[in-house]
């Protein structure tokens, strides 16, 4: 029981120190910041404070959203205006209308799970999630934050690592595979015998 605790001890670390990598890439791709905005990072700052909303921004596109009924696109755009706000109930209510017109979006489909998570519904973030493995089974993004639920959400250990070792496996280079391969490393350092068993 006490290497468990160490083990997520470690894996608190860990994801303290992934988290803001995940908050700043696991969506899609954004517009520009409007003039004058200082630019998001790829890492948030560990005292941070969230996104603020710009309500012209939200009303410009809630009003393209309802002349545009069969467009994903504004709905995307207004899930990550919140979800950068960390309001990720208003988060949940745009991604799943952008994923109704758009379901084979993976990324769209992660970010609705990583909103999941956040809002403390991991069963259905692993769902979510799962459907965006089923849309296409090589997402980087997902492995990755698939493995941060399973870690985090459900403290299977083992599932996380399986999860995070297929992700090296197919992209040993990209940043959600090297952020893997650390979350490998911590997992096993803490277990002297290799992997976790839960």
């Amino acid at each position: 029981m006490k290497n468990d605790a160490i083990a997520y001890g470690l894996a608190g670390i860990l994801f303290g120190l992934i988290a803001g990598w995940i908050i700043g890439t696991a969506q899609g791709p954004r517009e520009a910041a409007p003039q004058g905005a200082p630019a998001a990072s790829s890492q948030a700052a560990p005292a941070a404070r969230p996104a603020e909303v710009d309500e012209a921004r939200v009303n410009a596109l809630t009003s393209l959203a309802q002349d545009q009924p069969t467009d994903a696109a504004p709905r995307v755009q207004l899930g990550n205006l919140y979800f950068d706000a960390e309001r990720y109930d208003e988060a949940i209510t745009w991604y799943s209308q952008a994923l109704a017109l758009s379901p084979d979006d993976p990324d769209v489909s992660t970010d609705l799970g990583v909103s999941y998570y956040y809002t403390n519904q991991p069963d259905r973030a692993i769902a979510q999630l799962n459907h965006s493995l089923d849309v296409n089974p090589q997402h980087a993004k997902t492995l990755l934050n698939l493995g941060i639920v399973r870690a985090f959400g459900k403290q299977d250990l083992t599932g996380a690592t399986e999860v995070w070792e297929r992700l090296v496996q197919l992209a040993p280079d990209s940043p959600e595979g090297q952020a893997a391969r650390r979350a490998l490393d911590s997992l096993k350092s803490a277990h002297a015998g290799g992997t976790p068993g839960v």
